[in-house]
Parts: C-alpha cells; sequence; structure tokens
C-alpha cells in the first residue's frame, strides 16, 4: 500500500515479478552431464506441468547426482563460465560434471544425457536429486528420480534396493510412483515432475 497527496492509502500498483529463467541462467551444454560417446549414456527426460495438467513453459531444472561408481564428485569448474562462447569450461565432452541444468521449452520438456548413478555406501538406494524453479514458485522444489528397468538395477543393485530404501519405504504406493523414472527404449527414462494436484510429485523438504 501507499499514499497520495490526500493521505489516502490505496493499493499499490501491481509489477511482474521475477526471476526470469530463461535469461542468463541456462547456458550451453548445461543438460549434457555424461562425457561424448559414453556407450552407457542415459537420457532422464519429462515434462513440468502445473496443477491443471498444463505445461510450465518457463521452468529450470536442474539434476546433481554421483557417478556410476557412487562417487559424490563432478567435473571441477564445470561452472566457470568461458567469455568467447558463454560455454562452461568444465565441460569438454570428456569429463563427468555431475551437474546438469535444463530449461523447459514450450510443452514443459526438458531432458538430460547422464550416466546411472550409482551406490554411495549409505542406506538409499541411488538416485538422481532434482530442483525446480518455476513461476509461482516462492521457494525452489527438491525431489528425487530413482531410475527403474534392467539396465538400472545393474547399476544400482536390482530391485531390492528400491524396496528397501527409507524415503521409498515411508511413501504410499501411490505417492511412491511419482519418484521412479520410467524405463523407455534406448537408454531414455521419463520422469514427469507435477507441481500440484492428484498426482503432485513428492517433494522434499530439508531442515
Amino acid at each position: 500500500m501507499n499514499t497520495d497527496l490526500t493521505g489516502e492509502y490505496r493499493p499499490t500498483p501491481s509489477h511482474t515479478v521475477g526471476p526470469f529463467y530463461g535469461y542468463a541462467l541456462p547456458f550451453p551444454g548445461g543438460p549434457d552431464v555424461a562425457p561424448a560417446g559414453r556407450p552407457d549414456a542415459i537420457t532422464l527426460h519429462g515434462r513440468v506441468l502445473d496443477g491443471a495438467g498444463a505445461p510450465v513453459p518457463d521452468a529450470l531444472v536442474e539434476t546433481w547426482q554421483a557417478g556410476p561408481d557412487g562417487a559424490l564428485r563432478g567435473r571441477p569448474g564445470s561452472m566457470r563460465r568461458d567469455a568467447a562462447d558463454g560455454g562452461f569450461l568444465g565441460r569438454d565432452g570428456v569429463d563427468f560434471t555431475a551437474f546438469g541444468r535444463c530449461a523447459t521449452d514450450a510443452d514443459g520438456r526438458w531432458a538430460v544425457r547422464t550416466l546411472p548413478p550409482g551406490p554411495t555406501g549409505g542406506p538409499d538406494a541411488p538416485y538422481i536429486s532434482v530442483c525446480v524453479f518455476a513461476r509461482g514458485l516462492l521457494h525452489h522444489l527438491f525431489t528425487r528420480a530413482y531410475l527403474t528397468g534392467e539396465a538400472a538395477h545393474r547399476t544400482m543393485g536390482g530391485a531390492a534396493a528400491l524396496d528397501t530404501d527409507p524415503l521409498l519405504a515411508s511413501l504410499a504406493p501411490r505417492r511412491r510412483r511419482t519418484l521412479l523414472a520410467v524405463a523407455e527404449p534406448h537408454g531414455a527414462y521419463r520422469f514427469d515432475i507435477r507441481l500440484q494436484g492428484e498426482e503432485e510429485t513428492v517433494f522434499l523438504e530439508f531442515r
């Protein structure tokens, strides 16, 4: 609220609220987590949908994960900007970066090319951490994508790893399904992110 010359309170005019994720944050090679030419590379992809099931065309999806050996390390400097072409110097197409960033398109679609995560030695089954920024969100949202299918199970230690994961075990089957990336042909895994609604993705709170 503000006041006019008479001292009366009047509503403050509305303003467009940012941030605008399509500007500056996406960068060349952001979705390319896996080294080029790796035969075990996979594609994790999906759509970001709102509560009505409509696509969110201006969201930003970030991923972070362990490597196939379970190591929680990526390529040092993979976020260091190259002033010449706007890319990032650590993304040389050879090293595994562990971190990915992808903007959604007009249909809410996103995709990162990465490697299957390996077990880190804790009680959790291997997973890919996913962070979502989107319009209307006061805070970004965190979730997990657990890979399904034979190829993922070979890396992850079998389906039993999913059955004993503490987070998955704590959820009702309907809610658990929202964290499972469904195996598709040619090394692809579909992971749709629903921000609200009956099939809302399980989001995590860190304290």
